[in-house]
């Protein structure tokens, strides 16, 4: 097959710019009911930076009670892809049912309404079908909220995001001088606002953020001191006054996000265990190395070194900081599940939890995000509706967050909008084993030295992951090829191999033909 051009694959490929929807799907369908007759509400829980790594998906050391006790009443998802690992498009992409080349979000500074103004997002939709949405915490990206997306104002935590004196002390200190320096900022802040609304559609790329403090912190403080208890208290208070309307309310919270700070109680859960480190510290062999990441995000903190590795007790510092923030979070989940069940809403609502993506923990001796591999864009996707069989179940379906928009809709009987790029997973909670997707896709942007910007897309099959960086104007291919039969940590690029030509050229065509050709049948 001949190459096509970059612009080609974005409009024919992964792009999906006409839309889709299984309209057929939905027609003449009804809604599934609440015990009462009324409508269900939707119980919206996003995790920043969550990745795979819970009781439910088979970890003997992280302590998630919350989510394992949610994914013994639903599904989980065991292979569950975001469409790019990083906070705004991942986000972007599942809000509005769009993949990136869609949305034409790629970055941390751009709105999804300078490129798509009148798109429904997911909650929107909602609204629209008369339910009252409301949220709280990081739903949409930091500083790129939807108002049209709500029926009341967004709900921000006003909490420091460290819990020691010294450190509240320094954040205020960094915050100050960025606040000086933005005021200074050529062209302003935001280079583009919405005239009708007045939202920032464009950020400045050179905006200064704080300077970082350090990369975790176990304050003796009560749940309620950080922003992620009171984001609890905030939505608990909520549910309460709005329970006898049709709801989605959508919690969306921070940690495990950078950086690690929960109350000192929930590092005590890991106390005196001995910390695994990732057995792969290396880059995958006869992989390119503008596949991998520096981990920027990372060292911007003051106790990481600006270049090279971590040391390994460094690093056994940060994963048990990082299992804290998860158990940390888990509680607040579960404080959220008893209020739904004190208030007897449990059989009434739908509830889906969902990472925004994945986050490395040094394998390939990387952390963060910011890849094509697996352990970037694998994230937790769990799932419990009332009346549903199979409840305690796990699907291995290949499934994207794309999904979710017209899933909740098919769960909650709503007529889903045209244009959407995903395909209602509601049919796997009937029947996990199911044929379903061949493929899921993801993707990530790179400035190749001596090539220029460039799209990586990536494919994970049931067996393989596959990936292609490719500028054809400038005569520019590179893939990637990792069997997950023999190599499920993706250690060894296998593209280039003679006896791999035939499977890399089917992969190829695959991958060209996008998510419309992977879609489920029937």
């Amino acid at each position: 097959m001949a190459d096509c051009s970059r612009r080609e694959m974005l409009r024919n490929g992964l792009a999906g710019l006409g839309g889709y929807c299984l309209l057929n799907r939905f027609a003449g369908l009804d809604a599934l009911a609440a015990p009462d007759g009324g409508r269900l509400n939707v119980l919206f829980i996003a995790v920043d930076d969550l990745r795979p790594e819970l009781g439910c998906y088979g970890n003997r050391i992280v302590k998630s009670p919350s989510i394992d006790a949610l994914a013994a009443s639903g599904m989980t998802f065991k292979r569950a892809y975001c469409q790019q690992a990083v906070c705004s498009p991942s986000r972007t992409s599942l809000l509005t049912g769009r993949r990136p080349d869609t949305t034409l979000v790629y970055d941390l500074n751009t709105h999804f309404r300078r490129h798509i103004p009148d798109v429904v997002t997911l909650p929107q939709h909602f609204v629209s079908n008369g339910y009252h949405a409301q949220s709280f915490g990081k739903i949409f990206h930091g500083g790129f909220d939807d108002p049209a997306s709500w029926t009341e104002p967004a709900w921000f935590p006003e909490a420091p995001q460290y819990g020691k004196p010294e450190n509240i002390a320094l954040m205020e200190k960094n915050a100050a001088e960025a606040r000086e320096f933005n005021k200074k900022l050529k062209g302003g802040v935001a280079l583009e606002k919405d005239p009708k609304t007045g939202i920032i559609l464009k950020e400045n790329p050179r905006k200064k953020k704080a300077r970082r403090g350090p990369s975790w912190e176990d304050p003796d403080a009560p749940d309620h001191a950080l922003p992620d208890g009171r984001i609890t208290d905030a939505a608990l208070n909520a549910m309460r006054r709005i329970k006898d309307k049709p709801f989605f309310l959508a919690v969306g919270f921070l940690k495990p996000h950078l950086p690690f700070v929960a109350p000192k109680k929930y590092f005590d859960l890991y106390k005196g265990i001995d910390i695994p480190l990732a057995d792969n510290p290396f880059a995958p062999r006869n992989a390119p190395q503008f596949a991998l990441s520096n981990w920027g995000e990372l060292r911007q903190y003051n106790d990481i070194p600006g270049e090279g590795p971590l040391s390994d007790d460094k690093a056994r510092e940060l994963v048990r900081a990082y299992y804290a923030a998860v158990s940390f979070t888990d509680a607040q989940i579960g404080r959220l599940l008893a209020g739904l069940d004190a208030l007897g809403l449990r059989e009434k609502t739908v509830v889906v939890l969902w990472g925004d993506h994945g986050w490395q923990l040094g394998e390939h001796g990387m952390w963060c995000k910011h890849t094509n591999f697996e352990t970037s864009v694998h994230s937790p996707l769990v799932i419990s509706a009332p009346g549903r069989k199979n409840a305690g179940g796990a699907s291995d379906a290949l499934v994207e967050f794309v999904d979710i928009y017209p899933s909740l809709c098919e769960a909650c009987g709503l007529q889903p909008p045209a244009g959407l790029e995903g395909a209602s997973f509601i049919p796997l909670l009937e029947n996990p084993a199911r044929e379903w997707k061949r493929a899921a896709f993801s993707q990530y942007p790179r400035s190749i030295p001596n090539v220029g910007d460039c799209m990586g897309y990536s494919m994970r099959t049931d067996r393989y992951r596959f990936t292609e960086w490719a500028v054809p104007e400038k005569g520019f291919r590179v893939c990637e090829l990792y069997d997950h039969s023999t190599d499920p940590d993706e250690n060894e690029n296998i593209a280039d191999k003679p006896e791999n030509a035939e499977l890399v050229k089917e992969l190829t065509k695959t991958l060209r033909e996008g998510w419309r050709g992977a879609m489920p049948k029937g």
